[in-house]
């Protein structure tokens, strides 16, 4: 059997990072399905989602590194054809990508103690975003 729904989020850009865990446990919980996986993808170039211990530190840390890797000020092949500025944002969204699955069992999601699934909007604006959560189980 396969589940679908959608979760609605307003982002403030700029590597706004969600704790989405509690929303996808709910459509897990709320799917009649007990085992199976959740497969949460977001329809966005500029956005994508990971797990992360969702406190500030490590949060922090994350945003410090796509900085590094991806720094917004530098010059961007993007930003010369589109002059929308968020070339970084794209490339930032490639390197953690779209889509995450995790399993759940007895209903519930099989995540780590300490882990959490986030969402990363990268853009260099406020976005609303929706994000797909496909349940496939029995």
């Amino acid at each position: 059997m396969v589940v679908s729904k959608t979760i609605g989020l307003q982002t403030a850009g700029n590597g706004d990072v969600q704790d989405i865990t509690q929303q996808v446990a709910e459509a897990v919980r709320a799917s009649g399905l007990n085992d199976g996986v959740a497969t949460i993808f977001s329809a966005s170039s500029t956005s994508a989602l990971t797990t992360i211990e969702f406190e500030s530190g490590a949060v922090a840390d994350l945003r410090r590194l796509l900085d590094e890797i991806a720094p917004p000020d530098r010059p961007y092949q993007h930003n010369l054809r589109w002059g929308d500025g968020n070339g970084h944002s794209h490339l930032r969204a490639a390197l953690l990508g779209p889509s995450l699955s995790v399993p759940f069992v007895n209903k519930r999601l099989t995540l780590g103690t300490w882990q959490q699934i986030v969402f990363v909007d990268f853009d260099n604006r406020h976005r609303s975003r929706q994000i797909i959560v496909q349940l496939v189980g029995e």
